[in-house]
C-alpha cells in the first residue's frame, strides 16, 4: 500500500461512518458492497455478461489469467459503472467493488488507464487511498473492535461480514482492534 497523508485514515472512518448512517446500518454492522452500489447508482456489472462482446478478453481474465483483472470503474460523462471480475470469490469481489466504490466516494477524478506506450497509469496515493477506505467500509474500526470482543473466529467474521479471511486479518491488524480490546479488559479488573 502507498503512502496516505496524516489524518487519511480519520477521515476514511468518518467516511465508513457516515456512509453506513446513511444505509441505517450501525457502525459495526456489515456492509453490502453491492448494496451500496445500488445507493449510490452505479450499476455492477460482471465480467461474465460480456462474453458476447468480448469472448476472448473475458475468457483471457475469467480463465487464462484471473489475476490479471479485479475491477474497473468505467465512465460515460458523469454516469460511472464498475466491472467486476465474478471469477474471483465472492469476498475478493466484495473488496473489489468497495475499493471502486470508494474511489468514487473519495471524488477521485478519473483518467486514462493506459497511457500512450501501452503502459499501465497508476496513481499510487489514489490507490492508497482507496485500498484504505474499502477496507474501513466493509470492516470499521468499530466492526473490527467487535469481533475480537466477541470472539469470532475469523473464518465465521469473513462469511457475516462477506469478504476473505485476508481482509479480516488485515482490518484486526491495522485497527489494533486486538490490542484495544485487552486494554479495555484490563481496565475494567483493575480495583476501583
Amino acid at each position: 500500500m502507498g503512502q496516505l497523508e496524516w489524518g487519511f485514515k480519520s477521515y476514511a472512518n468518518k467516511i465508513a461512518r457516515e456512509t453506513r448512517e446513511e444505509l441505517g446500518l450501525s457502525s459495526a454492522a456489515p456492509l453490502n458492497p453491492w448494496a451500496l452500489a445500488d445507493f449510490l447508482g452505479i450499476p455492477v456489472i460482471p465480467l461474465s455478461v460480456l462474453k458476447d462482446e468480448a469472448p476472448e478478453a473475458v475468457r483471457q481474465l475469467r480463465v487464462r489469467d484471473r489475476g490479471a483483472f479485479s475491477a474497473v470503474t468505467v465512465f460515460n460523462g458523469f454516469r460511472r459503472m464498475i466491472v467486476v471480475n465474478d471469477a474471483h470469490s465472492r469476498g475478493r469481489q466484495a473488496s473489489n467493488v468497495a475499493h471502486e466504490l470508494a474511489h468514487s466516494l473519495l471524488q477521485h477524478r478519473p483518467a486514462p488507464a493506459f497511457d500512450g506506450e501501452e503502459g499501465r497509469r497508476w496513481d499510487a496515493a489514489q490507490e492508497a487511498e482507496a485500498e484504505w477506505l474499502a477496507g474501513a467500509l466493509l470492516i470499521s474500526d468499530e466492526a473490527a473492535v467487535s469481533i475480537v470482543r466477541e470472539g469470532l473466529p475469523q473464518v465465521q467474521a469473513a462469511r457475516l461480514y462477506g469478504v476473505s479471511i485476508d481482509m479480516v486479518r488485515f482490518r484486526l491488524n491495522v485497527t489494533g482492534a486486538r490490542t484495544r480490546v485487552e486494554r479495555a479488559r484490563r481496565r475494567r479488573r483493575r480495583p476501583s
